[in-house]
């Protein structure tokens, strides 16, 4: 909305600051904060009204959680997809096909991780719907997002997998660039929903990936800097800085609220929306892998998930204690602060080895 203003920056002084994606990037983080720290307390209120119990919690997850997370309420991603649409809808070029397909991609996970919500609320159970049809909808959406993206690009370089730390090398997948995009997707919207599960734990980390993302999005797409730096440039990518820093804003609101002890939980509707957004934004900006390493955190998480599945079947023995792997050090009896914020801290060290591939080439 605001970006239209630019067409009066002829006529009225200073309008012409609106062109500008960092001071655009910040309007939307503060924007977007102010939205969740003003409705958030409302929401709130209204989603534990219409709960009741709460969100179910694990009968085989850690038994401390019985106790100290029963008749918290979820679905707080609505708060966190609020506060992020109305910045975007404010503050993006709504002109830019990229700002959609990745608005796109994020409302649909969120539809989905919402419906899985409100079936274990509804059901007072912890399984949600067929895991594999949540799989079939993610897989269909993020495809089609995936297609809009290199439909978007119109060129024959979208389609080409570049290599971290290596300049002038990239693997043309061609047409299976867009199944590859799309597994990266429905891949990083599940590692988040995964790693959301102790108060705090996944919505810092998604915010330092937003940060990493909304700094990569900006260089890939000006020409200048990309040039400096020898990595691809996309051309209006660069708008996706801004979805990063409403991403940002609502996030610090959320965690206002999210921070131990809980008052709400984010659930799948936040969880899978904002793993969805980043995958989408790392295929947008052809970082497909420095993904794996700015969300490592994420990774490891779903990598302990599936090696503990694994293992149980082929052998009967479970290599953790219990899964994901933030459930493991509970077990050895690490306190809950304790690993949330040792897992951030291990959150920025992937990030700034992420971002550091940016000029090491």
């Amino acid at each position: 909305m605001f970006y239209w203003l630019t067409d009066l920056a002829g006529t009225i002084p200073g309008i012409n600051v609106f062109r500008y994606i960092t001071f655009r990037t910040g309007g939307a983080m503060v924007t977007g904060a102010l939205f969740v720290f003003m409705f958030g307390p409302w929401i709130i209120d209204h989603l534990r009204l219409a709960q009741g119990k709460g969100q179910p919690i694990r009968v085989d997850g850690p038994p401390t959680h019985l106790v100290t997370k029963k008749g918290t309420p979820t679905m707080g991603g609505l708060m966190i997809l609020s506060g992020l649409v109305v910045a975007t809808l404010l503050w993006a070029n709504l002109r830019n096909p990229y700002v959609w397909v990745v608005l796109m991609v994020t409302l649909g996970f969120g539809f989905v991780g919402f419906y899985d919500d409100y079936l274990k609320v509804t059901k007072q159970t912890h399984a949600g719907f067929s895991g594999r049809l949540r799989l079939a909808v993610e897989g269909l959406i993020a495809l089609l997002a995936c297609a809009a993206i290199v439909w978007s690009a119109r060129d024959s370089a979208v389609t080409q997998l570049g290599i971290p730390f290596v300049k002038d090398f990239a693997i043309n997948l061609g047409w299976f660039y867009v199944i590859f995009g799309g597994f990266i997707i429905v891949g990083a919207g599940n590692a988040v929903n995964l790693t959301d599960g102790l108060d705090g734990l996944a919505i810092v980390p998604v915010m330092i990936a937003a940060a990493s993302f909304g700094m990569i999005s900006y260089l890939v797409g000006n020409a200048v800097f990309s040039e400096y730096l020898q990595i691809r440039y996309v051309a209006g990518t660069g708008e996706l800085a801004v979805l990063c820093g409403a991403v940002l804003g609502a996030g610090l609101g959320f965690l206002w609220f999210n921070a131990p002890p809980a008052s709400i939980f984010m659930g799948d509707t936040g969880s899978l929306a904002l793993g969805g957004m980043i995958g989408s934004i790392a295929v947008a900006v052809k970082h497909e892998i420095v993904l794996a390493v700015i969300g490592g955190l994420f990774v490891f998480e779903a990598l302990s998930v599936i090696v503990q599945v694994a293992s149980f079947k082929l052998t009967g023995k479970r290599i953790f204690r219990m899964a994901p792997i933030h459930h493991h050090y509970e077990q050895k009896g690490w306190t809950e602060p304790q690993i949330v914020i040792r897992f951030w801290i291990i959150a920025v060290m992937l990030a700034l080895a992420g971002l550091s591939t940016l000029k090491l080439r």
